[in-house]
């Protein structure tokens, strides 16, 4: 089981590694102001939510409990 948790997590990690750096290169990119804000918000929300989720697995398989933390 742990085994599991822990390709979950890596893989949590890394979509949400791929969509901060999207927004990143987004935010750099685009021509116009609003276009520059839209990119950058759209896709860190997926990247943070990627780090939550990876987050809540890890606390569930290291501590045993649901860590609502993050919620």
């Amino acid at each position: 089981m742990s085994e599991i948790a822990d390709i979950l997590t890596a893989f949590f990690l890394v979509i949400g590694g791929f969509f901060g750096f999207v927004g990143s290169f987004g935010l750099i990119k685009l021509g116009d102001p609003m276009s520059r804000l839209h990119a950058p918000t759209k896709a860190t929300t997926l990247g943070v939510g990627g780090v939550l989720i990876a987050s809540l697995i890890h606390s569930y398989t290291a501590e045993g409990y649901i860590s609502v933390h993050e919620l």
